[in-house]
């Protein structure tokens, strides 16, 4: 079974979230398994691993976007060093930037990689078994391989969607359909929501079968989408809830090379405290006081608009008896008013920007894990603060629901109900408690590593969708 997974993201290309994660490991496992070979598509970024890693071109071509032509090539790592083919579409102006997103043209971007895909797939008779899209930047390939008569070789050729985050679903003008390659036009309605294009729903209306990445996400999706209830409601027979997995050759305490001090679950303890006491030491705070992490972009939807207060009021109600560090960036307000707080507050460590060491070291130096989510489809931050011993203290909705349950109910972390300063201070607090507990948080770090939340399991559940 051939299996090709279309992205704009996949680690350690280009990575922006979680999206990246998935997509740069589920090939890889699905790869293990006999009888499969999976590869990853995305567009060519001017970034450090396109400059490190070998490529050749195994296609050039030419599409047509409005009254403009653009050159396509295609091009191929060489040596399969993430474990899949790799190819990176290159459409010089729009798919040879830096970043994946934040240009006033994407939605010409997103357009521009899917037609070349389809170009390039048809031109050298390519036909995979499964063509999985993955968020709303491919979202249109299911419409257009049945509707566009470019594309007639690859038409009747199966199409998953995946939904990682239903909040971002690329509306656009119908303006925009100009952009499109030629389609009939009586089946237009299939693009249309609510009176513009909207990528999202097509490919819910298109695609052979769809799937949300945890199944508390996929019963959210039915009573909050973000205008697309109805439809998700109309199309339930071909939707399925799957778990994302992590990638535990990548994330793996005892070999992780960002690590000061490697560590297994029979050396724990030890391993937490001095990866706990050289992160401390970097960062001027006392290793003998619990330490609290926040890993993630400052959106609204992660509950980032949130750690100002949160950080104000855990300090000054436990009396500074804990240390708060935060790793992120993103909503330029709250990166100005956590600055801020940096000054006041002695035990508060503050990194602004993304560094991909920089987490692991939080994840194994860290013991606790804040994550006061409005939305998480699924979760990945949870699953790699487990399998470095760290307890997640979550809120409770989407795939957290799925993968943390509190530990007054037998569970590996703490939850609570609300999107509240208040609520995540008085979970602080329920934290502070199991921390002074030497045998509780002991029982927590050693149960919590013993989790599998890998791909191998997860694979197998998209493999027996792609069957189906």
């Amino acid at each position: 079974m051939k299996i090709i997974n279309l992205s704009m993201e996949c680690y350690p290309v280009a990575k922006v979230g979680g999206l990246a994660d998935v997509v740069g490991a589920l090939p890889k496992y699905l790869n293990k398994i006999e009888g499969i070979s999976a590869c990853v598509v995305m567009p060519f970024y001017d970034r450090s691993f396109v400059h490190q890693h070998e490529f050749e071109i195994v296609f050039e071509g030419q599409i047509r976007q409005n009254y403009q032509h653009f050159n396509v090539q295609v091009l191929k790592e060489k040596n399969d060093v993430l474990g899949f083919e790799l190819f990176l579409v290159k459409v010089p102006g729009l798919l040879d930037r830096e970043n994946p997103y934040g240009y006033w043209d994407e939605s010409q971007q997103f357009l521009a990689f899917q037609h070349a895909v389809l170009h390039w797939l048809t031109a050298q008779q390519i036909r995979p078994d499964i063509l999985h899209c993955h968020d709303y930047h491919t979202g249109l390939v299911p419409f257009m391989i049945e509707n566009c008569p470019e594309f007639g070789f690859l038409q009747g050729v199966k199409t998953i969607g995946t939904i990682h985050n239903g909040e971002y679903q690329g509306q656009m003008k119908w303006e925009m359909a100009d952009y499109f390659p030629w389609y009939r036009s009586e089946n237009a309605g299939l693009l249309d929501w609510d009176g513009v294009i909207n990528p999202l729903a097509a490919m819910i209306k298109c695609c052979h079968a769809f799937n949300a990445v945890s199944e508390g996400y996929l019963h959210e999706l039915f009573q909050h989408f973000r205008g697309l209830e109805r439809l998700v409601q109309q199309e339930h027979a071909k939707a399925f809830g799957i778990i994302n997995g992590i990638d535990t050759e990548v994330w793996d305490p005892a070999t992780d090379e960002f690590l000061d001090f490697n560590f297994n679950n029979e050396n724990a303890l030890q391993g937490k405290s001095e990866n706990k006491k050289a992160l401390c030491h970097a960062y001027g705070l006392n290793p003998d006081l619990p330490l609290f992490s926040f890993i993630g972009r400052f959106a609204g939807e992660k509950g980032a608009d949130l750690l100002p207060e949160i950080v104000a009021k855990a300090i000054q109600s436990t009396g500074g008896a804990l240390n708060i560090m935060i790793l992120g960036s993103g909503d330029k307000r709250i990166e100005f008013e956590l600055t801020e707080l940096n000054k006041t507050f002695d035990n508060l460590a503050l990194e602004l920007g993304y560094k991909e060491y920089l987490s692991h070291k939080i994840y194994a130096g860290a013991d606790f894990l804040l994550m006061p989510s409005r939305v998480e489809p699924c979760g990945l931050n949870q699953m790699y603060a487990m399998r470095y011993g760290t307890v997640p203290v979550v809120r409770y909705t989407g795939g957290l629901r799925d993968t943390v349950n509190d530990i007054s109910r037998g569970g590996s972390g703490l939850n609570f109900g609300s999107a509240t300063a208040e609520d995540v201070t008085h979970a602080i607090h329920r934290a502070l408690h199991i921390y002074y507990e030497p045998g509780m948080m002991g029982d927590l770090v050693h149960s919590n590593m013993k989790f599998d939340f890998s791909w191998d399991s997860s694979a197998l559940r998209y493999l027996d969708l792609y069957r189906r």
